[in-house]
């Protein structure tokens, strides 16, 4: 998905039901991080609550792995080449980063056009930073069309940083990954498994946790790649293997745990060790593999839980990809109005929520699935 998107399956091949659903409720469950990340914004202070959600990207990246390895790895020289799988890759992420990019542009005007310090921003800067978002140009911190100030690859649209390294990753595995033999892709993975888990565990970043890789200053940049490699990789080594394993309940036993771990506090404490970056290595390394295996190993048994998971499935991209733009004004109102907390502000946040499902459900019947029917039949004359 994007770190978040399921890949374009084989007409004959079995759709993996319950990891939709999964990839849902991560992002789900990272709309509510960045509603916390907000009064953490405003008053200074740590978050408070679903600390971890910003551990979501890495399970995505699992899943890209894993369904497009599923999708993708006995196509090459049949009927898939290299344009093609970009095409297809470019059809699916594409319109709805467009879609982010002008959503953001229309926030940002609200808001004022202003940086967070009050520095008002040039009309020309802003049509910038639109015209560098819709073609994937990354903003070094400090250039003119860095909108906002803080430092963000892409300051329209935030969390658009992941896409960015997906994209990485899907020209990776078209160049060089997909052609790995199963012994070398482990050696893959367990390598960049270790740079991960030393990376988080002793806090190179200095932040304390491995929330990295949103902007392009040089520790951001390699903590961002790690944390695409190894989970992408993971995942891809997870679809070669899979053999299902019986689990009745799995979507239900997966979602709880999922949504347990990403809610545990931050872990402190101070010295060479990180005890935060320990628990991020646990959860990205062998908790997320787990669920992602459990998940595949799982099919909804009824009709409602596979409607959940196709639900969950379809608008998890267009949330992941649209919600900022809106959680920009919300920070900004907090901001003014010196609101540091859910109890003072639960009203206004959860509308702030369910209006970033509306609007996610209509772009992607409204915009994103016309765009992509139309682009597929464009460019690829066949299904998608």
């Amino acid at each position: 998905m994007s770190n978040i998107s399921s890949a374009a399956f084989a007409d004959t091949k079995a759709h993996y039901d319950l990891l939709d659903g999964f990839r849902g409720v991560a992002a789900l469950m990272v709309i509510w991080y960045h509603i916390f990340e907000g009064y953490a914004f405003a008053g200074g202070t740590m978050i408070e609550s679903f600390n971890h959600g910003y551990l979501a990207v890495d399970f995505f990246f699992i899943l890209s792995g894993f369904v497009i390895g599923y999708a993708y790895d006995d196509r090459w020289g049949k009927n898939l080449t290299m344009k093609d799988f970009f095409k297809r890759r470019l059809i699916r992420l594409h319109p709805m980063v467009i879609m982010g990019a002008v959503l953001g542009v229309i926030t940002f005007c609200l808001q004022g056009s202003v940086q967070w310090d009050g520095t008002h921003v040039a009309i020309s800067m802003i049509m910038l930073s639109l015209l560098c978002t819709i073609f994937f140009i990354p903003a070094m911190p400090g250039v003119g069309y860095e909108v906002r100030g803080n430092g963000e690859m892409f300051p329209l649209n935030g969390p658009c940083w992941s896409l960015f390294f997906e994209y990485i990753g899907n020209i990776l595995y078209a160049l060089f990954i997909r052609r790995l033999s199963n012994k070398v892709l482990t050696v893959l993975v367990v390598l960049s498994g270790v740079a991960l888990a030393s990376f988080a565990i002793f806090d190179v970043s200095g932040y304390g946790n491995i929330g990295v890789g949103w902007t392009l200053d040089g520790v951001n940049f390699v903590g961002g790649l790690l944390r695409m490699l190894f989970p992408f990789s993971m995942g891809m080594l997870l679809s070669r293997n899979f053999k299902p394993f019986k689990l009745r309940g799995a979507f239900w036993i997966c979602t709880i745990i999922l949504i347990a771990l990403f809610s545990v506090p931050y872990l402190g404490g101070k010295g060479t060790v990180c005890t935060n970056g320990i628990y991020e290595a646990f959860c990205i390394i062998i908790a997320f593999p787990i669920l992602v295996w459990l998940g595949a190993s799982g099919s909804t048994t009824d009709k409602k839980s596979a409607k959940i998971c196709k639900f969950l499935g379809d608008i998890s991209y267009p949330l992941y990809v649209i919600h900022y733009p809106f959680m920009y004004l919300f920070y900004a109102w907090l901001i003014k109005n010196q609101l540091f907390t859910f109890g003072q502000t639960w009203q206004v946040a959860l509308c702030v929520y369910a209006w970033n499902i509306l609007i996610a459900y209509l772009c992607l019947k409204l915009y994103d699935e016309p765009v992509r029917k139309y682009l597929t039949k464009r460019f690829l004359n066949k299904k998608q």
